[in-house]
């Protein structure tokens, strides 16, 4: 039992940790076709830099650590309790050492329970099978792509694109405009799992089964491998790019599954994970619960430091972007002098605020004088040492748009003049910051290392009782660094990127397959 739980253990950390082989080739790929000095190029040598760091640290790779999902085969005669037992007891361990943040919630009360442990957390499914070890894969998906998953009912109207049918073209235009739909909320570059057939709760499971193949695997039934072919071919001249700023890269894998459905229903449901790909396996030794061998680790696994040399030396023939320092308190004359592209240094003081605190301060008072200052999205990971002061281990982004219904009343009750997240906000938003004077500031979407680093001190934290990840959390930065996104004059690069990768898709409206 307790090698079993040791094991588990194990892959639980080289999961939030250390970004499979297959993977890591995607990314490099990518890498390779982005212009230096763009955004997107910039996005990726900062995606490459957090994985180095994720590397050297051993800590979460993203701080959102998602929903733990567990698919494991064992043999006939095998205990599966006693793999639970140790995968419950893992999971615990993994959450006090700061490998996985604390991230499950009651539903009613919102109350966190601390330890990732709950009514349906983990996710573990259990399959039976005739060889003689325990295959076990664990996912890790957080909840930024989570959001992103979608399921369409056939026959159905998608924007762009037309009329959807009952065939094999039908799904290719679900595939297409699932991408489109997730624009750079879900960290793009990302990868897609696609279930057809199946109901409403089978679809997705299928779907989210198709994230445990390997990225460079073929597909055996024929016409899903050249679906699978086709929208890779294709997908990419949508122009949203990494973290929706652009570019030549917005899917970086796409894998397709089928199974039976009833005559009423036809169901094409799609799983989205970020570019944060975290899922591996392992073979197991049924009787000593020890490591046979390690899953989706074949092939070369790229250097990002040459990688990250290579960037370097390609910048230098390039036009520098305008980069502007910022430090609270921050004047509306400071924030009006800024214009999408911008890139923003930060130093001294932010605060962090995710929906939790948006939904408290609508109708409370601050805990501290937000005048002039700078509220950063994130529910980072947090380790307190033997003398009770927190220290940063995990500090990327989340998913703003979900604070759209709170963020421009709050900016302007509170005085705040920045906010810093991921994926953009909405017309609200956007009108506030016109409006009061505020800007959106788009960081890097996972890349939780790197922003860490320039965490210098945790000055302190208030309403704690909402939990880790949605507490306020005072932190003193330098040199963090992001994009604006949303200015103070109208402009929205997430709107123009949306707006031209709609026109994009509607070349793909013409039939393909019959």
């Amino acid at each position: 039992m307790e090698k079993l739980k040791e094991s588990m253990y194990e892959l639980i950390v080289e999961t939030s940790t250390n970004l499979p082989k297959d993977v890591r080739r995607a990314i490099a790929k990518a890498k390779a076709q982005e212009n230096a000095g763009t955004r997107a190029a910039m996005s990726l040598d900062t995606i490459s830099e957090n994985i180095l760091k994720a590397d050297e640290n051993v800590s979460p790779i993203c701080q959102d650590t998602g929903l733990p999902t567990f698919k494991v085969k064992v043999p006939v005669g095998v205990n599966q309790l006693k793999i639970k037992d140790a995968i419950i007891e893992a999971i615990k361990q993994a959450t006090d050492d700061t490998k996985l943040r604390p991230n499950s919630v009651d539903s009613l009360t919102g109350a966190n329970s601390g330890d990732n442990l709950g009514p349906g957390t983990p996710v573990i499914k259990f399959e039976q099978w005739e060889k003689d070890y325990i295959d076990a894969r664990l996912i890790l998906k957080g909840g930024g792509c989570e959001n992103k998953n979608i399921q369409y009912s056939l026959p159905t109207e998608l924007e762009g694109l037309g009329r959807a049918g009952r065939d094999l073209d039908g799904i290719r235009k679900c595939i297409m405009h699932s991408v489109y739909q997730a624009q750079g909320q879900g960290c793009s570059a990302g990868f897609i799992g696609v279930g057809i057939g199946g109901d409403r709760t089978s679809g997705y499971e299928l779907a989210k089964e198709q994230l445990f193949r390997s990225v460079e695997d073929v597909n055996p039934n024929e016409d899903l491998r050249k679906l699978e072919e086709y929208v890779m071919d294709n997908v990419n001249e949508l122009g949203i790019g990494t973290m929706g700023f652009g570019g030549e890269t917005t899917l970086l894998g796409c894998k397709i599954g089928v199974m039976n459905r009833i005559p009423a229903s036809f169901f094409v449901s799609v799983a989205y994970n970020c570019w944060a790909y975290r899922r591996l396996g392992f073979k197991l030794d049924p009787n000593t619960g020890e490591i046979i061998e390690w899953l989706y680790q074949d092939g070369e696994k790229i250097d990002f430091k040459k990688e990250m040399e290579k960037a370097a030396a390609a910048l230098d023939d390039v036009k520098e972007v305008r980069e502007v320092v910022l430090e609270a308190p921050i004047t509306e004359e400071k924030i009006r002098e800024l214009r999408v592209g911008d890139v923003v240094r930060i130093n001294g003081v932010m605060h962090t605020g995710r929906d939790a605190i948006h939904k408290h301060l609508m109708s409370n008072d601050a805990p501290i004088d937000l005048d002039g200052q700078i509220i950063y999205h994130c529910g980072p990971v947090m380790m307190k040492d033997a003398n009770g002061e927190y220290h940063v281990k995990a500090a990327g982004p989340t998913t703003s748009i979900r604070e759209e219904p709170y963020q421009g009343d709050i900016m302007k009750k509170f005085g705040i003049r920045a906010v810093i997240g991921k994926g953009g906000m909405g017309p609200k938003t956007l009108k506030a910051l016109e409006e009061h004077g505020g800007v959106y500031l788009n960081a890097i979407g996972g890349a939780a290392q790197y922003y860490a680093e320039c965490i210098k001190k945790v000055d302190g934290v208030d309403i704690l009782e909402f939990g880790i990840p949605e507490a306020m959390w005072h932190l003193q930065v330098e040199g963090f660094t992001a994009v604006v996104t949303m200015d103070s004059h109208g402009n929205s690069l997430h709107h123009d990127v949306e707006k031209s990768s709609l026109e994009k898709l509607a070349q793909f409206k013409d039939p393909v397959f019959k």
